[in-house]
């Protein structure tokens, strides 16, 4: 790591910079507060400017532009483990051999020292874990590869030296977290208020120095919230963001951030005072690093959802699309794509800053919580079913009736599609056709490493470490996916062959870039068609996606009007299409159509 350099010229934040942050600090804190804290933060970000080779390039007018070569793959740290490297290395190999100049970033699920939840109840923010590598094996792979940290802000493991010093009656993290001294504090129409992402207790006991406390954790016993009342706690947590850029990360998602800020009376969720800290955040990365994009994940309703965008340009440059997933599975399931055209037709781009992260399966589960009121419960329901009929589980959370309602969905994506009685051809036909809808949609890919594999169900994860997350969670070791990946007959290694080859298609074509508008048609209940044009470019493309096993014939002449020519390319199969005739698409078959637009299609009517 660098050694600061104080000779450097001192650095001032802009005035209208300086005015932005005064005005959050002001909401959360008041104004003798919100000064006092100002004058931290600006020596945080002085420190900051010391550590870095160069100073601030502070244009954040022309900072980067999300384009089509944007792909995230989603892995942990250690999914692939064995030999004689750590598991860091293992990724990297990995990400260079398959993925070079097809994925062009990387997020490495937490890869701090943690005690439970998989990597997000983090004992030490600014560590890696001695059992998977290094700093230095993570800025090696910054060196191929952007790559996205994870600023799991709102708790903190039980295990860690900030709650340990609160335990020991430590005056520095008293206010650290949120205590009452008994249940009775509050009262069960506040409770019934919060939004709980889960059923066990809201507050949990610990023994401290000054006798038993009760504690607010969200999330588990061992998963303590931090409280961001405590101004300290801000700050503690802009040192660390500013200590994730310099080691590296070009993306930082920001985990479980709907709960950041507590109101009892409230439902402790997608607060005012949450936003702003998300604001604070980007102006401050604004200001030291305006090419670190922040990335928020809010497994909530969609409204809710897209209100992390702020304006476009004042929060989140990156949303995770939470709806995305349980609406392309429920399409495949029913065979039947009215709700998700339904839905896609009021997704667009933002702007060349901002736009949405398409992600289908995750380290965790497919989330049901993101459509309520976009699917009803008939249809929630209905894929609950599927589910366990496929061999997955349900996770529960407590809703503000008392109830315990499906939150999540949790199987691999490949057996969510598949189950175990899909012919093998016909299962990766499938499971490409679905990732090919979330390819072509506005906004930037993300891909979990099981989704890039078409790993079935592992339940026998689920039985030894009991948690159902664990059933997309496999560990290969290095020699079995060596050795399946070398089988170009094992069924693994045929899905990440088309599906990278799918990817790299995308990434060479610029009408799937994130700013370019897209249409939806809606010319069959069971095909997926949307149009990817700006009516400035020349380019264009006109996907669709067959989510069932029929072979259905499409009137291509309705889509004459949008393209300069009648003959165009499909780019999946590299056949020429025409549009003066009719097609017939294959069960689950993708087509790109590739042309030059024609006019402007604002102008044109609605097919």
């Amino acid at each position: 790591m660098n050694e600061p350099d104080y000779s450097k010229e001192l650095f001032l934040i802009p005035p209208k910079y300086k005015g932005k942050i005064l005005n959050r600090l002001f909401l959360l804190y008041g104004s003798d507060t919100g000064k006092k804290i100002y004058g931290e933060i600006e020596r945080l970000v002085k420190v900051h400017h010391a550590y870095i080779k160069k100073g601030f390039d502070f244009i954040p007018e022309n900072r980067e532009k999300f384009t089509s070569r944007d792909t995230v793959l989603i892995t942990y740290g250690d999914m692939i483990v064995g030999g004689n490297k750590k598991p860091l290395k293992h990724i990297a190999d990995f990400c260079k051999k398959y993925l070079k100049n097809v994925f062009n970033s990387v997020h490495i699920l937490p890869f701090y020292p943690y005690s439970s939840d998989r990597g997000f109840s983090v004992k030490n923010f600014t560590e890696v874990d001695h059992r998977i590598g290094t700093w230095e094996d993570i800025h090696n792979l910054s060196k191929e590869f952007s790559l996205m940290f994870d600023g799991v802000f709102n708790h903190i493991s039980s295990k860690s030296a900030w709650f340990q010093s609160f335990l020991n009656g430590d005056p520095e993290f008293r206010d650290f977290f949120i205590t009452i001294s008994t249940s009775k504090m509050i009262s069960e129409e506040h409770l019934k208020l919060i939004v709980r992402p889960r059923t066990t207790p809201l507050f949990t006991e610990f023994l401290t120095i000054d006798g038993p406390k009760l504690v607010w954790t969200t999330f588990s016993s061992d998963q303590i919230d931090l409280n961001f009342r405590n101004p300290k706690v801000l700050t503690k947590m802009i040192q660390i963001l500013l200590f994730y850029v310099r080691m590296g990360a070009s993306l930082i998602r920001l985990d479980a951030v709907t709960y950041l800020w507590e109101e009892l009376g409230t439902e402790c969720a997608h607060l005012k005072e949450t936003h702003a800290i998300i604001k604070l955040f980007r102006d401050i990365l604004d200001i030291t690093a305006p090419y670190v994009k922040l990335v928020t994940e809010t497994n909530v309703p969609h409204e809710k959802n897209i209100q992390y965008f702020g304006n476009g340009y004042d929060e989140a440059q990156m949303v995770y699309n939470f709806a995305l997933p349980p609406l392309v599975l429920h399409a495949f399931l029913r065979e039947d794509t009215t709700v998700l055209s339904k839905w896609a037709s009021t997704i667009d781009s933002l702007n060349d800053y901002a736009t949405f992260f398409n992600f289908l399966d995750s380290h965790d589960g497919i989330g049901v919580l993101p459509v309520s009121g976009i699917l009803d419960e008939r249809e929630i329901n209905y894929m609950v079913l599927k589910t366990i009929e496929n061999g997955g589980y349900i996770s529960y959370r407590t809703d503000q009736n008392g109830e315990e309602v499906p939150y999540e969905l949790n199987i691999t994506w490949y057996s969510a599609l598949n189950g175990d009685s899909t012919v093998e051809d016909k299962g990766i036909k499938k499971f490409i056709a679905s990732r090919a809808i979330a390819l072509s949609l506005v906004g930037v890919p993300g891909v979990y490493i099981h989704g890039l594999l078409g790993t079935k169900n592992d339940g026998e994860a689920v039985l030894k470490e009991k948690q159902t997350r664990s059933i997309n969670r496999k560990v290969f070791k290095y020699k079995e996916i060596k050795e399946i990946l070398d089988d170009k007959d094992a069924i693994q290694s045929k899905i990440l062959n088309l599906l990278t080859k799918l990817i790299a298609i995308r990434s060479s074509e610029k009408a799937f870039s994130p700013n370019f508008k897209q249409k939806i048609f809606e010319i069959d209940n069971r095909l997926f068609c949307v149009f990817r044009y700006l009516n400035d470019e020349d380019e264009c493309i006109l996907s669709i996606t067959n989510v069932s096993d029929d072979i259905i014939k499409i009137d291509l002449s309705k889509f004459k009007k949008y393209f300069c020519s009648d003959k165009n390319i499909d780019i999946v199969s590299g056949r020429e299409i025409l549009l003066n005739q009719n097609f017939l698409i294959e069960g689950y078959q993708v087509i790109w159509i590739k042309g030059s637009l024609k006019g402007n299609i604002q102008d044109f009517e609605k097919i």
